[in-house]
């Protein structure tokens, strides 16, 4: 459970702070995060210089085509087709349909951020409501439901799953809670390999109760949903005996 947060200390217009797969998390006495670009797909040895263009037009095919054809029918060629590029283009980058599929979620989930909006619930707050507007699009859930399924049944797309999608994706928690300790709601961190563990708990129970609600019971996740289960994640279960 995150640890329970003490009234935030004031203070004017805080920046905001963006972070992704590559980002370097502050110290618990900083202010607030810098600004951290967008990590791409990760690169693939020496050759002509790739088109940004052409990768971002390659991700948007796919995650159309998955929404269109599924997992089954989706084809390299049929994503070559969509994207305007050329299929040794596609293998180049490339050269398996499941890598393809992780980096075209994973580009998705990189748009998230963790702007320092002044309390640790609000930042929460934020957040969540972010990642649930991507996980109701449908190309989202149809990558995200086939991801799951083939990565029950291969070890190594688990694994990349686990490189490209969740673990960029924990540094969000990460500077959740380095902005809460600069605010004066969380106590530091004192022990880094306790703070790690905790950050990956906290990041379970948050990504894996949007995508249950939504991916699994479907139910919609609203504001005051998402005001509930931010109230509930940072505090004690409502009538718990101490």
């Amino acid at each position: 459970m995150a640890p329970t947060p003490r009234q935030p200390a004031e203070h004017p217009d805080p920046p905001v702070a963006t972070t992704t797969a590559a980002a370097t998390v502050p110290e618990p006495t900083a202010a607030a995060a810098a600004p951290v670009g967008p990590v791409g797909p990760v690169g693939r040895g020496k050759g002509r210089p790739r088109s940004a263009a052409a990768d971002q037009a390659i991700l948007d095919a796919t995650r159309e085509a998955l929404a269109d054809l599924g997992w089954g029918g989706l084809t390299m060629g049929d994503v070559a087709q969509r994207a305007g590029v050329a299929k040794t283009t596609l293998y180049r980058r490339w050269p398996s349909k499941s890598e393809l599929v992780v980096d075209a979620i994973a580009s998705l989930f990189d748009q998230l951020e963790c702007a320092d909006r002044g309390s640790l619930q609000a930042d929460i707050e934020a957040v969540v409501a972010r990642f649930a507007e991507l996980l109701t699009l449908p190309e989202t859930q149809a990558a995200l439901l086939a991801l799951f399924a083939e990565g029950s049944r291969d070890p190594q797309l688990r694994r990349r799953i686990r490189e490209r999608i969740v673990e960029p994706q924990k540094v969000l928690v990460e500077f959740g809670r380095a902005n809460a300790q600069a605010r004066g709601e969380m106590d530091p961190d004192r022990d880094r390999a306790a703070a790690d563990e905790e950050v990956g708990i906290i990041f379970d129970v948050i990504a894996g109760t949007v995508e249950h609600r939504l991916l699994v019971s479907g139910e919609p996740v609203t504001a005051d949903w998402i005001r509930r289960f931010t109230t509930l994640l940072l505090g004690p279960f409502p009538g718990l005996l101490r």
